[in-house]
């Protein structure tokens, strides 16, 4: 049987100081310590977005600095390709070699400056996924 007397009032007031020290003490910083967390993790989301769409935008010029060297290369080839056409039989010989020579030129060059650019971007995604994943981890690597 329940008697209420002093000890039931003292251990209502001890609950209700136990409930207020650990909310004080334990629930508080935990709470304040999962929406920091939150925080951080929403920002990690934005930067993991911004360099999405940097990479994104990034392999968008480089395609669209492919396609203008292939334009000027095709360009180049049309004017080299008329000019050899204009020309007399008697010349018709030696400037299908010469143009060949520039057109061969050429291709190397754009090759290098695609091989370059392709290096660059790759070295450079490198280094956006080792950024991304020291911010995910919190720490470098």
């Amino acid at each position: 049987m329940i008697t209420i007397d002093l000890t039931m009032l003292i251990q209502i007031v001890n609950m209700l100081l136990l409930i207020v020290i650990l909310n004080a003490v334990l629930y508080k910083p935990i709470r304040s310590i999962l929406e920091e967390r939150q925080k951080k993790i929403t920002g990690l989301d934005e930067s993991i977005d911004k360099f999405k769409k940097n990479a994104g935008l990034r392999l968008e010029e480089f395609e669209q600095k492919i396609k203008d060297a292939r334009g000027k290369a095709k360009k180049e080839y049309d004017a080299a390709r008329a000019a050899a056409l204009a020309a007399s039989n008697e010349k018709l010989a030696g400037i299908r070699k010469e143009v060949d020579a520039a057109k061969s030129g050429q291709l190397a060059e754009i090759e290098k400056q695609f091989a370059a650019a392709q290096s660059a971007l790759k070295g450079q995604i490198e280094g956006f996924a080792s950024e991304m994943a020291s911010k995910v981890l919190g720490r470098t690597l």
